[in-house]
């Protein structure tokens, strides 16, 4: 493992290691928070989203800010082959030989997909006890993540990775504006709208790359995790849903349409909101309501959406937007007398997204103004107003 292990850890070596990538200085701001705050920093979000990449942007800040000794700081990747049949403790004690640390000296350890670990939950339990550790883990599956916290329980904090958002796409296209051409920003921002945020994919706008994402996630992450058979079934599924983002989903009705069970839609939905392909949106009001009304659906990023459903319909893509940056104040929507409003966010903002100059229906007016439960309310018409309530600020990650 010692040859493995030194190619994954180029710093021990490189005393002059520089991690080349484009940072994203709002997102390892909050993520060395986390780190700072607990025994186990918790990263997760979509596949090929940024997770390796911002373990190892913390790694050369660890080495150059806080002037952490390179062998003190460990990184593997879990999914490798080689340390299929390796356990956390094994990998670890065989790092501590390497470098012929004492169990006393505090070390820095980085385990890049975490889930391909059967019991890693009871794992780095053991290595918290035992050793003086600093631990980042990352996961592509949220499940996987939640179903196995019991055995640590109050040591964890999570960072969810999401897109790019305008600012930084525009920081990754290397696209500056000047004042004088303030107009230019309605032109990118349509780029933006169809493609996403994806960081590899705004870089290098290969658009296979998105298909093989998606393609990976579901057959590697979803078919063979959950041994499901019928892929197709999957991929369609997956489709009739890029299709219906931002609208109230049936499972019933695509049962019907997919010819499959109730259930099984019930269970294949689930399952892509595990991976961070999608999420869903509860309506606002009891407890017997959120459960049993239809959840509203976005995708994780516009880019795969534009993928499957073509550049159309960006009124519904600026939604779609706007709940991505929304997505960390738990917003649900409202649903009155067959009329509805797009957000309430838990801190009772109240927002409906009306792309340029679309306008609410007398219906909505009348609800959007009558609505009592809220503090604040504003619609949201372009990129401009989403800097406007300050509590869109703070989700630029």
């Amino acid at each position: 493992m010692e040859q493995l292990f030194y190619r994954y850890n180029p710093w021990w070596e490189n005393k002059n290691f520089h991690h080349q990538s484009i940072e994203r200085p709002l997102l390892i701001e909050k993520t060395e928070n986390v780190v700072n705050q607990s025994l186990i920093a918790v990263i997760s979000g979509l596949r090929r989203i940024g997770k390796t990449t911002l373990m190892k942007q913390i790694i050369y800040k660890l080495i150059t800010q806080k002037q952490i000794e390179q062998k003190y700081i460990f990184f593997v990747s879990l999914d490798n082959y080689l340390l299929k049949d390796q356990s956390l403790l094994a990998i670890v004690e065989e790092y501590f030989k390497i470098h012929g640390l004492s169990y006393s000296e505090k070390v820095y350890l980085f385990f890049d997909e975490i889930t391909y670990k059967e019991d890693y939950e009871v794992q780095l339990k053991n290595l918290i006890d035992s050793y003086h550790v600093q631990i980042v883990i990352s996961s592509s599956s949220s499940s996987m993540l939640r179903n196995r916290k019991a055995h640590l329980t109050g040591r964890t904090s999570t960072v969810e990775i999401l897109p790019l958002d305008f600012e930084e796409y525009l920081q990754f296209k290397n696209i500056k504006i000047k004042t004088s051409d303030s107009h230019l920003f309605e032109k990118y921002f349509m780029d933006f709208l169809v493609t996403g945020g994806i960081p590899a994919f705004v870089l290098n706008n290969q658009i296979e790359f998105i298909q093989n994402l998606v393609d990976d996630i579901i057959y590697k992450d979803i078919a063979v995790l959950h041994h499901i058979n019928k892929t197709q079934v999957l991929k369609d599924y997956f489709l009739l849903l890029m299709e219906r983002s931002g609208k109230q989903l049936s499972i019933n009705k695509i049962a019907t349409i997919l010819k499959i069970s109730p259930d099984t839609s019930s269970r294949y939905l689930e399952l892509f909101a595990e991976t961070f392909l999608i999420s869903m949106v509860t309506r606002y009001g009891k407890t017997n309501e959120q459960v049993l009304a239809p959840k509203k659906i976005y995708a994780a990023d516009l880019g795969i959406r534009c993928f499957f459903t073509g550049a159309r319909d960006f009124g519904s893509l600026f939604e779609n937007y706007v709940f991505l940056k929304l997505k960390h104040l738990n917003p649900k929507y409202v649903y009155q007398d067959s009329t509805e409003i797009d957000f309430l966010t838990e801190s009772k903002l109240m927002i409906e997204v009306k792309f340029h100059n679309e306008s609410l229906s007398e219906k909505q007016q009348k609800l959007f103004d009558n609505f009592e439960k809220c503090k604040q309310k504003t619609i949201v018409r372009n990129f401009n107003d989403l800097n406007k309530p300050k509590l869109f600020i703070g989700n630029k990650v």
